[in-house]
Parts: C-alpha cells; structure tokens; sequence
C-alpha cells in the first residue's frame, strides 16, 4: 500500500484511493452523459444517510479529509485510461478518452458540515455543485470515504461515553479489521470518536495517535524456568549501581506470599522469568500481561515481585493487563491486592498501579462491568470496535436534487427513501436551556432563522407534526471546503477533530445520547419547503387509472 505526502498542511492521501476506486456504472452512465450533449450541465448531489447506527440517535460525521485530499488529487491517469480502453465496450469513442483524460475537479464546489459533528438522518453531510458528469464520477468514492468513517467515529463515541471520561480506551484491532486499509481507518476514526491511542504502529506513525501496547502470551509462554534468563543485572535508575533483578524478585516473592496468601510453589517460574525479563527491557514502562497461568495464584504474585525488584532499583511499575477471565472479579481482586502491598511496604504509588483489561470487549460487557463494580482504568478494545458488528455499513447515499437549477425528487413506496429536492442549507436550532433542539432544512433561497423569531418547523411527510420553536442559537451548519479547484478551509488536526466530537456531543440532551431506548432527535423542513417537497411529489407521480 502506498501513501503519498500530499501537502504540509494534510495528512498522508492513501494511495488507493483515485479516480479508478469506483463503481464501474459510474464510468459508463459518464459516456452516457457525454455521448448525449450533457457536457455542459449542472447539478448538485447530496450525501446524506437515512437512519442513525447501532440502534442509537446520533451520528458522528467523519471522512471529510479524505474526500479533500480525494478531490485535490482526482486525475485519470495514462495508465487509468488504458485500462478503460481496454475494459469499456469497443465501440466507445476516442474522444471520451481524451475528455477523461482532461478532468479534474476545479468546477466542483464542496460544502461540508463541520467533521467531527454530531450528524443526523436527512441532513446532508455533503453538498456536492458542479458539471453533471464529473459530479457523477464522484459518488461512489465520496460513498465509501465516508460511510465507514463515519460509522467508526460513532462507534467510538459510543464506547467513550458507555465508558466514562474517567477510564483510559485503546484501540487493538488491527488483527481482526477488514483488511490492512481498514485497520488504518479504524485506528484513525477511533481515535477521532474519543479512544486515546491504538496499537497500529503505522496509524500511529501516519496519523500521530499516541501508541500503546504491552506484550502477549507467548512472550510469557516462551520461558519455562528461572534459568531461560540470560542476564539479570539492571542499572540503578539513580545511582548506575548494578541490580541483581532476579535475586531481588525472586525474594520479593518469598515475602509476598505471606501477604497476599498465595505459596511462590504455585507460582510460575517461567512467568517470573518472562516479566523479569520484559522489566529489563522496559524498567520505566513495566506493564505486564498476568492471565497466562492464573491471575490469582500466579500472575498477580509474580508481577508484584517484580515490581517491587524495580522500586528497589529506582524504577516505578506501570501496571498490569488482565485478558481473560470474570474481568470485574479480578480487577478489583489486583486492586485489592495493590492495596495490601501498598499499606504493608509503605509504598502509597502501588495503590494507583494501572489496570487493563481486554478480551472481546463491547458496549454491553462495560455496561455490565460497571453494574458489577471493577477497577479497571483503561479498556484495550479489539473485534467488537473495527468491526462495527452491531452494524457493519451505514448507508449513506447520493442523491442528485438538482439539474441545471431545476429541483430533482426520487420518489418512491417506502416514504423514507423519498428524497428532499433542491439547493437547500441547514441549521442548528438550540432551545433556551443551550442544547441543540431540533436541525432545519430550508430552501437556499430563505432567509436564515434568527436568534428570537418564531420559526415553524414541519416534518418532510407527516402533515400532523408540526411545531414552532424560538431559538435561543442559530448555527448554520455548512461551509465552503471546495471551491475553484482548491481546498479553500483546510481540515483541522486530528486532535482538534476529536475535541469537536465531544464537544458538539455535549450540545445534545442526555436523553438522546443514552444506550437503550434513546429520544429521536428532530430533523425539520421550513414551511416554504415543506411545500416546495408536496408540489413537486405531485408533479412527478403517476396518475393511476381504476377500470
């Protein structure tokens, strides 16, 4: 996989993604536009989605990056367009080759919400202008660049909020994502949505995510006995003094035995080998992994040992990670043993030793983990995060509302796959108590709401549900990314997209942000539109005939 610098001010474009990375109905309706005059035509396409994932209430928008860095590279290649000649039907005309050959996106206008926002169903994400064709050519890459962003920045979300500002969440997944290029997003996305690192080194180097990790199994597994350690001196942190690490852990362990209750006869020596071992390797990062055997009876003794060995040695443990097994019980089980150690060898540090648990971890074992009581301060969170799998797509569409200035609606049985026609801009409404009420799309040819004036909000089908409602705040959401062939506001660092995530998640009621059963959020249409939607649905049914 190749990745491109594209400029100081943009992370790394992923090579991939190109003009070719496209359905191939988009090339072919595009030499039908072309063959049939409609060079010259206009048209504006939205992005939206229908309905909010993971049977919640909002939706994290993500993605927007790439579709710039997407837009500022789009070029068909020489060897793109020999591939089309080759593939496309023989009797295509040379001169379509040549136009291909010539586009680029400087006729497009891109406007965007802000990423990194709480999003709604309806509410255009992307607003795409430009000549009919190249406009075309777009969709299905703007589709995909957006749709899993979006729905890996939510996921998080919710994972940050089920999980509490308080404990620490790191993304593991890179083993189970749907291919290397989706790890990469993952890591991204998720870290976007509120976890605080990954364990993806390439993320981490592409993106600048802190990474995090410990060691695994088999590095505990790979030693048997004390005598698979090959050297045990460890400098003193201060003093450069030489340290016997292993006499130090190994009598460290003899007295702990009487403390925490458990014989070191039940304990491993291959486990004591191998955390000695990984402990002159990390002094000052010592996080180690302690369910290989048995927590209780061996994992926990052992770890203390040498952590104990280490403050000895002028260095202080990190903490340990628990991956298997009932996570409540032994959490506060180490935490409690933490305790002891603490109080009996005056060492008050010991107490706040991190604790780390993972293994297949999702919404619902937190949920639980918090109605059990643990002390875990940090979740390593894998399968459940990269692979959506309360629901693996999102669902955005792109849909062309408007020809030439003329509005465009699709229409169809099902009323929610009716789309809403039209140049339209949309705004936040936020009620007296400085939460976001109720989002408003409107005509662009309409006023904007104002701050105080009385605004009637209407539902796009349903007749009977209307309100008026009285803003206390007025955001408009859409601004101009895209314009004249360049970008013309720069994304933010991935950094300040993550704040705008929990920021923007905070103008939203507690109600609508809850796991079960949350309230829907309102999506609204001004009158005029309102209107507008009736008289063109009407225009453009078929009369049936009853004989």
């Amino acid at each position: 996989m190749s990745y491109l610098i594209n400029n100081k001010e943009m992370a790394r474009q992923n090579g991939i993604v190109q003009p070719l990375l496209t359905d191939l109905y988009q090339i072919t309706m595009a030499y039908a536009y072309w063959k049939s005059g409609k060079v010259a035509d206009t048209a504006v396409f939205d992005l939206f989605f229908r309905a909010n994932p993971f049977q919640g209430e909002f939706t994290i928008f993500a993605g927007l990056e790439e579709c710039l860095k997407f837009l500022e590279n789009f070029h068909y290649s020489d060897s793109d367009i020999e591939y089309l000649v080759q593939t496309l039907p023989a009797d295509i005309e040379p001169e379509f080759f040549e136009y291909l050959k010539d586009l680029t996106c400087k006729d497009i206008k891109l406007s965007a919400i802000e990423e990194g926002s709480v999003v709604f169903p309806r509410v255009p994400l992307l607003r795409v202008e430009g000549p009919l064709i190249i406009t075309q050519l777009l969709e299905t890459t703007l589709l995909t660049l957006v749709n899993f962003a979006s729905l890996m920045a939510t996921n998080a979300a919710r994972y940050r909020m089920v999980a509490g500002k308080n404990v620490s969440l790191l993304e593991f997944g890179l083993r189970r994502a749907q291919g290397p290029d989706g790890g990469l997003s993952a890591s991204k996305y998720s870290y976007i949505g509120g976890f605080d690192g990954t364990s993806n080194v390439l993320a981490g180097k592409m993106f600048h995510i802190p990474v995090k990790g410990t060691h695994a199994h088999s590095f505990v597994t790979s030693f048997s006995t004390l005598d698979d350690l090959h050297t045990v001196i460890l400098r003193h942190a201060e003093t450069q003094k030489q340290c016997n690490l292993l006499e130090l852990a190994v009598d460290w362990r003899r007295q702990l035995s009487a403390v925490i209750d458990v014989s070191p006869e039940e304990a491993s020596d291959g486990e004591l080998a191998a955390l000695i071992s990984y402990a002159q390797a990390f002094p000052s990062g010592f996080l180690a992994l302690v369910d290989t055997y048995d927590v209780k009876r061996s994992g926990l003794l052992n770890f203390c040992a040498v952590a104990l060995a280490l403050n000895d040695c002028g260095y202080k443990a990190v903490g340990i990670r628990i991956d298997s097994g009932d996570l409540a019980y032994l959490s506060v089980l180490a935490r409690d043993t933490f305790h002891q150690v603490a109080e009996k060898f005056q060492l008050p540090w010991f107490t706040n030793l991190t604790i780390v648990a993972s293994n297949d971890i999702n919404e619902e074992t937190i949920l639980s983990l918090h109605e059990q009581g643990h002390a875990i301060d940090c979740f390593g969170i894998g399968t459940h995060l990269v692979t959506c799998q309360r629901q693996p797509a999102l669902g955005c569409v792109y849909k062309l509302v408007e020809i030439n200035g003329q509005p465009r609606i699709k229409l169809s049985q099902d009323v929610g796959k009716v789309t809403i026609p039209g140049h339209k801009e949309a705004y936040r409404l936020f009620g007296a108590d400085g939460h976001a009420l109720i989002d408003l799309l409107q005509r662009s040819t309409e006023p904007a709401p104002e701050v105080g004036q009385k605004v009637l909000c209407r539902h796009p089908f349903q007749e009977s549900k209307r309100a008026y409602v009285i803003p206390s705040k007025v955001e408009h959401l859409y601004k101009v990314y895209w314009t004249e062939g360049r970008i013309c506001i720069y994304p933010k660092p991935l950094v300040e997209v993550r704040e705008r995530v929990q920021s923007s998640l905070r103008t939203l009621r507690q109600d609508i942000k809850r796991n079960l059963n949350p309230t829907p959020y309102k999506v609204a249409v001004s009158d005029n539109l309102y209107t507008f939607i009736h008289e063109l649905w009407l225009q453009n049914a078929p009369i049936g005939e009853l004989s």
